[in-house]
């Protein structure tokens, strides 16, 4: 392994590297933090701890992985970042632990593809199989659900929830919960549509994006209260696995859904 660790690199002694990793040249790798094989961690790279790294894991120059959270009320407190395998984490990224305000770690999942100087504040909870693109910008406490696509410059404000197969344009300010499937833009955001390109190419069949689409028009089209919309909704096409997740996701929204 030691021939795969930069000459200038500095590796606390306490930190846990496993088979195959790489360290570049200049990175830092702080006490208590634990990477998983196969991962690649490039130049003037800084890990602290305590951090949770799994495999296969690219995290490219510049970037800062696990400090501490950017919140006043933190006092050193022992929190965690929990990253899992196959992410990749280009230039410049930022990504803080959590608080014990709230639940004590951040967390990112699988297969996620998190471009140049995004910016993970404490606290959030990152799906499996996200985009995010250059300069997205998550406050703290906020949710990013699986196969959520976060265009450039994507302003989330604190506590909202992003649901699955959502998209984002280019400059949109994130200040309610997205609904899942809706494509927003805007400052502050608007829904316009549903991520029909997406859902094409991750296999949806034609007859669940047509329900889809119409939930869709349902919620936002039709002048109903989101209580109304809801009902309609569920009459329509309950029982359908993918307008249940739209149905519970709505229904369990604490900041309320955007209009």
């Amino acid at each position: 392994m030691n021939n795969l660790i930069h000459p200038t690199a500095v590796i606390h002694p306490a930190a846990q590297l496993a088979e195959g990793v790489e360290v570049g040249a200049f990175s830092i790798i702080g006490a208590d933090v634990s990477i998983g094989k196969g991962s690649r961690i490039g130049p003037h790279v800084v890990i602290d701890g305590p951090t949770r790294i799994g495999e296969d894991n690219q995290v490219y120059q510049f970037a800062s992985v696990g400090a501490a959270p950017q919140d006043k009320k933190y006092q050193g407190e022992p929190t965690e970042l929990v990253i899992g395998d196959r992410n990749v984490i280009r230039e410049c990224c930022t990504i803080n632990r959590g608080t014990v305000q709230d639940k004590g770690k951040t967390v990112i999942g699988d297969d996620n593809w998190i471009m140049a100087y995004v910016h993970i504040a404490h606290d959030c909870i990152i799906g499996n199989n996200t985009i995010f693109a250059n300069s997205a910008t998550l406050a703290g406490h906020v949710e990013i659900r699986d196969w959520v696509i976060l265009g450039g410059f994507t302003l989330v404000h604190q506590f909202c929830v992003v649901g699955e197969h959502a998209f984002t344009g280019m400059g949109s300010a994130i200040s309610k919960d997205v609904p899942p499937y809706a494509m927003v833009s805007g400052a502050p955001a608007e829904p316009h549509s549903i991520n029909l390109e997406g859902l094409k190419r991750r296999g949806f069949a034609s007859d669940a994006i047509h329900r889809i689409k119409d939930a869709h028009r349902v919620l936002y089209r039709q002048n109903l209260t989101t209580q109304e919309a809801l009902a309609k909704i569920e009459h329509d096409y309950g029982g359908h696995a993918d307008i249940q997740l739209l149905l519970d996701f709505c229904r369990n929204s604490q900041r309320g859904l955007i209009r």
